[in-house]
C-alpha cells in the first residue's frame, strides 16, 4: 500500500531579529531620611547656680467661655462611665421614625408575599402560553419548509 509523496506544507519565514544592545542599568541609590534630635529638658529644670532666669510674662487669661444654653424642648440623659450627656429626640419625632419603620417593614413583606404568590399563580399559565407558541412557531417553520420549492 503506497500512500505517495508526504504532503508539503507551506512555512513562513522569519527575519533574523534586530540585535539591542545590552542595557546599562544603574544601581539604584537611595535616599536616607534624617533628623534632627530633639532635646526634651527635664521635668525639674533648674538654672545653674550664679544665674538668673529672665522675668517670665504671667500666664495668658483664658478667654471666658459662654454657658451652654440648652432648649428645654431636648431631654438629656447621663451616660455613665463617661460623664457626658447625650440629648434625646422628642417623642413626636421619635413616633415618626417608629412609625416610618413599621409601614416600611410591614410594606416590603406584603409585596414580597404578593410577588411569590404571583409567580405560582402565573407559572403554569405562562408555561403553557410559551409551549402554544412554540408549537406554533414550530408547525409554521416546518410547513414552510416542508412545502414545493421552486428552482
Amino acid at each position: 500500500m503506497d500512500l505517495g509523496e508526504p504532503p508539503v506544507f507551506p512555512s513562513l519565514r522569519l527575519p533574523e531579529p534586530v540585535v539591542l544592545p545590552r542595557p546599562v542599568l544603574e544601581v539604584p541609590r537611595a535616599d536616607l531620611p534624617s533628623y534632627k534630635p530633639l532635646v526634651v529638658p527635664p521635668s525639674d529644670l533648674r538654672p545653674p547656680p550664679g544665674v538668673e532666669g529672665e522675668a517670665k510674662d504671667e500666664a495668658p487669661k483664658p478667654e471666658p467661655t459662654l454657658p451652654e444654653i440648652k432648649p428645654p424642648e431636648i431631654n438629656y440623659v447621663d451616660v455613665p462611665f463617661l460623664d457626658q450627656e447625650i440629648p434625646l429626640p422628642t417623642p413626636e419625632i421619635l413616633a415618626t421614625a417608629g412609625t416610618t419603620a413599621v409601614v416600611s417593614v410591614a410594606a416590603t413583606l406584603t409585596a414580597t408575599s404578593v410577588f411569590k404568590w404571583c409567580v405560582t399563580a402565573m407559572k403554569p399559565v405562562l408555561k403553557q402560553l410559551w409551549t402554544r407558541i412554540t408549537k406554533k412557531a414550530s408547525s409554521s417553520d416546518s410547513s414552510s419548509s416542508s412545502g414545493p420549492q421552486d428552482s
